[in-house]
């Protein structure tokens, strides 16, 4: 094939990458005419093509330079300025100066994640290491959806929160602390970490299907019950983490000691 030429297929991940700022800037655009739970939905709908961009990419061998720093706008935008305005845009712009603060600074902190990322090519070494499976802080999809948090309880019952707004200036610390946790180096779970039975492989598609059904049919409830789940995990990685660094160490300690013991050896002969 001439270099002049490239295959219609290798372009296909880069197709779901704009898909999927499409799908961000679209959501800003509801949030502006102040349907709030349409851009909600349309940012799970960039996080779900966001992660079969990368998916396909390596399943076509299409991957490439200029997919990834495309892949790294389109988050920076679904995922740090989206989700921020649109919390803006529901409520924080009652919190003063405060929810200003909470908006940009999520913004920043996912741009800086992003960038981060970017300039952090791990050797071979590194990715078959012990620490392999964990993500410094927590990614930025993850983080869209944690500082929606409060989204996802209010739709709940728009009616019964109604009456609560003296609590923006605490959603806009939640927005800052979520803000702090995706540019931290707090190790959490990747799906690397995860491996199953054989046996297992039909119980977790049912399971698959089972959470695929709440999120057509009870939305909120399930994202908000996943968001405190995966809350919940952060801790638990990190014990993992601790627990794995400590092993590792350990072990290095025992190699360097059976080197050293060998050096002797051989110098005392």
């Amino acid at each position: 094939m001439s270099k002049d030429k490239i295959a219609l297929h290798k372009m296909i991940p880069n197709m779901i990458t704009l898909m999927a700022l499409m799908s961000g800037l679209t959501a800003l655009q509801f949030a502006i005419k102040g349907k709030i739970e349409m851009a909600v939905m349309l940012i799970l709908v960039s996080a779900i093509l966001d992660a079969l961009d990368g998916a396909i990419a390596r399943l076509l061998k299409a991957g490439s330079e200029l997919g990834a720093q495309l892949d790294s706008l389109s988050d920076f935008f679904c995922f740090g300025v989206a989700p921020a305005f649109i919390l803006y845009m529901w409520g924080l712009d009652e919190a003063g100066k405060l929810g200003w603060i909470a908006t940009t600074a999520f913004s920043a902190a996912c741009a800086l994640r992003l960038a981060r990322f970017n300039v952090t090519k791990p050797s071979k070494t590194e990715k078959s290491a012990w620490n392999d499976g964990f993500f410094q802080g927590i990614p930025a999809p993850a983080g869209a959806g944690l500082c929606m948090l409060p989204l996802f309880i209010w739709f709940q019952s728009p009616e019964s929160f109604a009456t609560l707004s003296f609590a923006n200036p605490l959603i806009a610390v939640w927005t800052i602390l979520v803000a702090a946790l995706m540019i931290s180096r707090i190790p959490t779970y990747s799906s690397k970490q995860f491996h199953i039975e054989r046996k297992m492989a039909l119980p977790l598609l049912a399971g698959s299907a089972f959470a695929f059904a709440s999120l057509l049919h009870a939305p909120w409830t399930t994202l908000m019950i996943l968001s405190f789940l995966y809350l919940i995990s952060i801790p638990l990685a990190y014990r993992k983490f601790r627990a794995l660094e400590k092993d590792y160490n350990n072990t290095s300690e025992d190699l360097a000691d059976l080197a050293f013991g060998v050096g002797q050896d051989e110098w005392g002969k």
